[in-house]
């Protein structure tokens, strides 16, 4: 059985959800979110998902469409 995270079943607090908005907007990976705060990536995902979070990266063009 693997170890648990550090946060596992605490309560999401302010300043976890600033550091989590700040590493979506550095369009950092879920996974290494979740090393950073303590949580799980599933953790991440859900509660970007709650605070209307975007993990998308804004800096990939959709559909790999290449400008010319």
């Amino acid at each position: 059985m693997s170890k648990l995270p550090l946060n596992h079943r605490h309560t999401w607090g302010g300043s976890e959800n600033a550091a989590l908005r700040t590493l979506a907007n550095q369009n950092t990976p879920t996974r290494v979110m979740g090393l950073k705060l303590g949580r799980t990536p599933v953790a991440v995902q859900a509660q970007a998902a709650k605070l209307g979070v975007s993990l998308a990266p804004s800096n990939q063009s959709p559909y790999n469409r290449r400008r010319s």
